[in-house]
């Protein structure tokens, strides 16, 4: 059935008022359980005092959070507005010294990169990253994609794997406190670039693309150590773009997402103030203590938060990137969103360098189930490899490679008749209500799956167990029921947006026919 498919608005007005009760039900357990138990002993390292005049302490579990805001936030400002400074300087300086800015802005922005990450690493660090990109551009002139995949599968492993990433790592002189995280950012993403460079090179019917173009691509500092990834095709096509132009209120939208993120940053940091959310599953004494609606509501929240730290660490970076004139990879997609797998993903950037190069590569247009297995195993044990092989993530990677093909298999299942069959016969309203009830229990589904990943295999466990076993039927259905009201509610923005999307459509066909 079709996404238009409408509901009446009192039935709407109904799930919006039950998942507005449930959420605030469920965040009241969290606060009570956080005002109680600040002072556990077990909270001590995660748990610190916050903003003064809150009164409060505050959760600081979350080690990327607090070095991105907190701990090292002057130092990251002070290189992206570095970068941002050095760019606007050239860009006034260009014309008066008889140089093509815009032709040669890529080039500025790779060497002032390179510098930074020399100043920053030291020149061992930097010449392990020059090393990683001669070998995979060498390889790239060979032109054959097989060979591509096994050297940066190779590259990327020895970055991974014992004892090659202690060795290199090693190679590395110096000791502070960012630099596991810089060390294993910078190599990985370069890698993931060059294995980028080297698939479009393959591509590439006349010539090669030069090693100074690689450099260019790998060495813009905004990307560099922490990503995302834009794939070589785009960010060579944006960045080599000579006719720099603003699009209507590109600026104000610019601005206004900027100070989007400080206003998301502040909210968040408050929040952490009143709900330790990160704390609490780390203390399985306290957690099997908690009520199905506290674990219910734990688990969501985890997940939403893990967006919302994507969506503003990206979102930062994006800015900086927008005011360079390119189009980064958006952030990623909401949890509260999804309810398919086939949309899941917390880097976009990744998700995007997977499904061109990889995903879709082999499994062509997914609608065959054996081609859709293959695809699935191959992306996610590339998957495997970029987190770093262990079992947490080898449990991870196995139920979400399950759930993408399972969502196949049913809808190839429910497609055949007698199902069409009778759910043509129900009406798309009825037929959105029953999807309605399987995508809430797929997105539990999503859910475990991924907060074993953020938090640990025994509070997913836990988290399971007691909302499937424990819990049933009242607190088992009443959750799906929960779940259930918020998927409608997504259903019904995408159906505004299909609308919306479809009534644009005639004014531009229109202005196609008249030019």
């Amino acid at each position: 059935m079709g996404i238009k498919a409408a509901l009446p608005k009192y039935e709407l007005y109904l799930y919006t008022a039950v998942l507005s009760g449930a959420l605030i039900w469920a965040g009241s357990w969290i606060f009570e359980a956080s005002s109680e138990n600040a002072n556990r002993k077990l909270f001590k390292e995660s748990v610190k005092p916050g903003w003064h005049y809150f009164g409060r302490k505050m959760d600081v579990a979350d080690f990327e959070w607090m070095m991105w805001f907190s701990t090292f936030r002057n130092h990251i400002l002070f290189a992206l507005c570095g970068h941002v400074v050095f760019a606007k300087i050239f860009t006034l300086l260009s014309p008066k010294i008889g140089i093509n800015g815009c032709k040669h802005r890529p080039l500025i922005f790779g060497v002032y990169g390179a510098l930074s990450v020399l100043v920053t690493m030291g020149w061992t660090f930097m010449g392990l990253v020059l090393s990683h990109c001669i070998i995979l551009y060498s390889v790239a002139l060979v032109k054959r994609k097989w060979l591509c995949f096994l050297a940066g599968l190779a590259s990327l492993a020895s970055i991974k794997l014992e004892p090659y990433n202690s060795w290199q790592e090693s190679l590395v002189t110096g000791s502070f406190d960012l630099q596991d995280i810089l060390f294993y950012g910078g190599c990985g993403f370069t890698i993931m670039r060059c294995m980028s460079f080297a698939f479009e090179n393959c591509d590439r019917k006349d010539g090669n693309y030069t090693f100074c173009d690689l450099f260019k691509y790998n060495f813009y500092l905004p990307f560099f150590f922490f990503g995302p990834i834009m794939t070589f095709d785009q960010y060579h096509a944006q960045a080599n773009n000579t006719k720099l132009s603003r699009k209507e209120r590109e600026m104000w939208n610019i601005t206004s997402q900027a100070v989007l993120h400080l206003g998301v940053i502040l909210v968040v940091d408050v929040f952490f103030h009143y709900l330790y959310i990160l704390t609490i599953p780390s203390d399985m004494k306290l957690v099997k203590q908690l009520s199905d609606w506290s674990l219910a509501g734990l688990a969501y929240s985890n997940l939403v938060y893990d967006w919302v730290k994507a969506a503003v660490m990206f979102g930062v970076i994006n800015t900086v990137a927008r005011l360079d004139h390119l189009d980064p990879p958006q952030p990623p997609k909401c949890i509260t969103m999804l309810y398919v797998f086939s949309e899941t993903h917390f880097d976009r950037g990744i998700n995007d360098w997977l499904c061109r190069y990889v995903y879709d590569y082999i499994g062509g247009s997914h609608d065959k189930i054996f081609k859709e297995l293959l695809a699935t195993i191959c992306t996610f044990a590339i998957t495997t490899l970029w987190l770093g092989p262990c079992e947490l993530v080898y449990i991870w990677s196995f139920f979400n490679c399950f759930g993408l093909n399972f969502e196949l298999w049913v809808a190839k299942f429910f497609s055949f008749p007698p199902f069409s069959t009778v759910e043509g016969g129900l009406g798309e309203a009825m037929s959105r209500r029953i999807r309605g009830v399987f995508n809430a229990a797929n997105f539990w589904a999503i859910v475990l799956y991924n907060v074993l990943a953020l938090n640990s295999l025994e509070f997913a466990k836990l988290v399971g167990r007691r909302l499937i076993f424990q819990g049933f039927p009242l607190s088992t259905l009443s959750v799906l029921f929960v779940t259930y009201c918020g998927v409608q509610l997504v259903k019904e923005r995408e159906r505004n947006q299909a609308l919306l999307e479809d009534a644009e459509q005639p004014v531009d066909g229109g202005k196609e026919k008249a030019e």
